[in-house]
């Protein structure tokens, strides 16, 4: 599986340079004046084709290696990566439409998560059949349809909450890396080879878009790459619970409760200030971040420190991520006590987001030099 890690990251690698220098000019329609641009210049917002590219060819070599000797013991078959590429290849390619052309509307971008999410409980047989919620999980035992409408709603909205995420150099990738990877480990604990290479594969090509995303700002993963981050995640959380009972079913909601609580707080808030949920703002957390806590940059060239800034943000945001990733790798077995540390971090999230909107920010935290 190694190999397939390292060739899925070498190929991404290379096809990100070749985006970079081709895509240049398609990012010049990106506006300048939209609130969550944190960058200057025209920087090519199509990392997540090189991320797809990457990440499909780790895959097709897998299923190729199966199909001889097994020299890989992974048992990929056709079907499986085919029903995979079916499910991530369309909101993919439409998000990265929308990436070089800024024309592709909001209701169609849901359209095609939806389709996205439709494929994936088709063809992988995918429904979410507990919750350790004990009512919860009688009715989806109960109404078999409404466990597969879980499943459709799960991965229809987490690719949108990767997309929220996405905001600074490395942020979003690196946050896929971390749960990729984790998710990984305990599907290898499990002896689900073959999904433990779907998500090796994919944390492969996201750390050779990374290579030029961070800390450069080369290349940007836009909406294509959040796509795919968050429908393999999505699938992923999905089948690692239904097919291994001793996986509890909050450990991928502990891994993915940044996103998600992000997500459903920014929901919260704009409607709390008679907002639509799908107007962009400026206020997410690391965007406060950005504005509040990391200041005191200076740089002759605006751009060269605003890229600095924009550095400087992200790893605020890792640690957050981290304190979360950690306790459900050690404790994925443990419903109370992945339960908790879910509550922790919301209690956690909140408490931070007010005391910087506050301006009661420790000055240790201020420090940016």
């Amino acid at each position: 599986m190694l190999s397939m890690m390292i060739l899925s990251c070498a190929i991404a690698l290379v096809a990100a340079v070749f985006f970079i220098r081709w895509a240049r000019g398609h990012s010049k329609r990106y506006a300048q004046w939209i609130p969550q641009r944190f960058h200057v210049g025209d920087v090519p917002r199509v990392g997540g084709l090189a991320i797809l590219i990457g990440t499909a060819a780790g895959w097709i070599f897998g299923a190729v290696s199966s199909s001889g000797e097994d020299a890989l013991n992974v048992r990929l078959t056709w079907s499986f990566v085919g029903a995979w590429l079916a499910a991530v290849v369309p909101v993919v390619l439409g998000g990265a439409y929308e990436d070089m052309s800024q024309r592709v509307p909001v209701v169609v971008r849901l359209g095609l998560t939806g389709l996205s999410a439709a494929l994936a409980c088709w063809l992988l047989d995918l429904s979410v059949v507990r919750l350790s919620l004990p009512f919860v999980d009688g009715a989806l035992a109960a109404v078999p349809w409404l466990a597969v409408l879980v499943a459709f709603v799960a991965i229809s909205g987490l690719p949108h909450a990767f997309n929220i995420i996405d905001g600074y150099n490395g942020l979003a990738g690196t946050v896929t890396l971390l749960i990729s990877l984790a998710l990984a480990h305990v599907a290898m604990q499990v002896g689900d080879r073959s999904l433990a290479a779907i998500l090796l594969c994919t944390a492969g090509a996201t750390a050779g878009f990374l290579f030029w995303n961070y800390p450069r700002g080369l290349i940007f993963a836009g909406d294509g790459g959040a796509y795919l981050w968050g429908v393999v995640i999505a699938i992923s959380s999905i089948l690692l619970v239904k097919h291994h009972a001793e996986v509890s079913p909050w450990f991928p909601m502990l891994l993915l409760i940044y996103p998600v609580w992000e997500t459903v707080f920014s929901i919260y808030r704009k409607l709390a200030r008679g907002q639509s949920p799908g107007l962009a703002d400026a206020l997410h957390f690391h965007q406060l971040i950005y504005r509040r806590i990391v200041r005191g940059v200076f740089h002759d060239d605006e751009a060269r420190r605003v890229l600095m800034r924009n550095n400087r943000t992200s790893p605020y945001l890792w640690g957050f991520t981290a304190f979360s990733v950690a306790p459900a790798v050690l404790f994925w077995k443990n419903t109370p006590v992945l339960m908790a540390f879910c509550a922790l971090f919301v209690v956690t999230y909140v408490a931070s987001y007010l005391m910087i909107v506050r301006f009661k920010v420790p000055r240790w935290l201020r420090r940016s030099r």
